[in-house]
């Protein structure tokens, strides 16, 4: 649009301006917000949430009806709902004078033992001590220990005093729990408001799962503490293998001097490389792969139990899940590790990618066990053998809860079929049976 040679109008330069403009305020608001109302903002937000939350779900009812109230009854003029109003607001008054004020206890949080079995119970105290020099009101304390929460009720305690309470945590299931931190929880006697006051840090408690010892028996398949041979030749080692004809440049210690007397001619001891007895255990999480939750647990009690024993003999192990490596340094940091244990997603990769896996992690493994459920296949076990090393003598444990124990091969493959983990020592025997 124009409007003459003299007094023409360009659009979009106009258009541009704007836009500019409007950019220019919008980048100093926001650089406003930043440096001078946000830093105002965020205490007053942080203190408004903690306030919030100091309501009940009562107390957020009772808010609820204070505020409809005041509005019908000041835009109406309606004077019931003004006295409604007028009573929830002294109401809500009264009740926040009861959580006012700081509470001087000195809270402890001791578990006897942070590690325990399946089935074995753990038994833990909390303290409360009054240090001050006035008594202290009767307090409500809560224990969170995993998904439960535990009450307390603390009595009133007098200047110099304190309060113990025992308490279990029954423990049936395989896991890792957090217990604590321990709340006091003060609140009005209407239970409109509630304030949570934090005292220690949580504590991880490890339910371990239950283990047999094999006295031995791991022996059957790996007994050699030196090492197992190979068909490598060696000139130096430790398991001899032959005589033979001497060469320049071999170890002088080596000679045979019997069989160079007979023979006339200097003859030397060769040797067959040997390898460190390393174990390598292969525990499925593959939810498909079992049955039911009970197969789960057994397999990972078949595996603590054998990674346990390879640890007290002295002996190398890994023990390898979909997706990582079990720390193997000691047995309580594998222990531990096996309490956090769960199932998988299926797309994480099955028996056979877990033995893939192993192969490629362990190279130098002398034996593999894969422990599985019963809904893994003769085929896919075999298919899973095949991607580990050659020379590597596998066995597979199947976990099936109740089931007869059984031994068979499936090619190279020994199959154990366990039914109860108190038999572990003997499937194991029967392994070179």
């Amino acid at each position: 649009m124009t409007t003459g040679a003299e007094g023409r109008l360009d659009v979009g330069d106009s258009t541009t301006s704007i836009r500019d403009y409007l950019s220019t305020r919008v980048a100093a608001l926001r650089q406003w917000w930043w440096d001078v109302a946000k830093p105002l903002a965020m205490p007053l937000w942080v203190r408004g949430s903690r306030l919030a939350s100091w309501g009940t779900a009562l107390g957020w009812g009772v808010i609820c009806v204070m505020a409809l109230a005041w509005t019908l009854g000041l835009s109406f003029n309606w004077w019931e709902l003004t006295t409604v109003a007028i009573v929830t607001s002294v109401l809500l008054v009264v009740c926040a004078g009861f959580l006012l004020g700081r509470t001087s206890y000195i809270a402890t949080l001791d578990l006897s033992r942070t590690r325990v079995v399946v089935g074995e119970r753990a038994v833990g105290a909390i303290t409360l001590s009054n240090p001050g020099k006035r008594a202290l009101l009767p307090v409500l304390v809560e224990l969170p220990v995993g998904k439960g929460i535990a009450s307390f009720a603390i009595p009133r305690l007098a200047p110099g005093s304190s309060h113990e309470d025992l308490f279990t945590i029954p423990t049936n299931k395989r896991a890792v729990l957090s217990v604590g931190p321990i709340n006091a929880v003060r609140g009005d006697p209407l239970g409109l408001l509630a304030r949570v006051v934090t005292w220690t840090d949580p504590v991880d408690l490890y339910v371990h799962p239950r283990t047999v010892p094999l006295d031995g028996a791991s022996s059957g398949f790996l007994q050699d503490l030196e090492g197992l041979p190979t068909k490598d030749l060696s000139n130096s080692d430790i398991a001899f293998h032959a005589i033979r004809d001497y060469v320049p440049g071999d170890d002088r210690r080596h000679v045979h001097w019997r069989s160079t007397a007979r023979t006339g001619k200097l003859m030397v001891r060769q040797f067959e490389e040997t390898r460190r007895s390393h174990l390598a255990i292969s525990l499925s999480l593959n939810n498909e792969e079992y049955s039911h939750e009970d197969e789960f647990e057994l397999g990972i009690s078949v595996a603590g139990s054998l990674g346990l024993q390879a640890l007290k003999e002295d002996k190398n192990v890994s023990v390898l899940v979909q997706g990582t490596q079990l720390p193997t340094r000691a047995g309580k940091p594998f222990l531990d590790s096996l309490s956090g244990l769960e199932h998988t997603d299926p797309r994480r990769g099955s028996i056979v990618d877990l033995a893939l896996t192993t192969g490629v992690s362990v190279p130098d493994a002398s034996v593999a066990v894969l422990v599985c459920g019963t809904q893994v296949t003769p085929t896919q076990l075999r298919l899973a053998a095949s991607h580990l090393p050659l020379g590597v003598q596998v066995v597979a444990v199947y976990c099936s809860p109740n089931a007869t124990v059984t031994r068979r091969t499936i090619g190279d493959v020994i199959v154990l079929t366990l039914g109860d983990l108190q038999e572990l020592p003997h499937v194991m025997r029967r392994v070179v049976a």
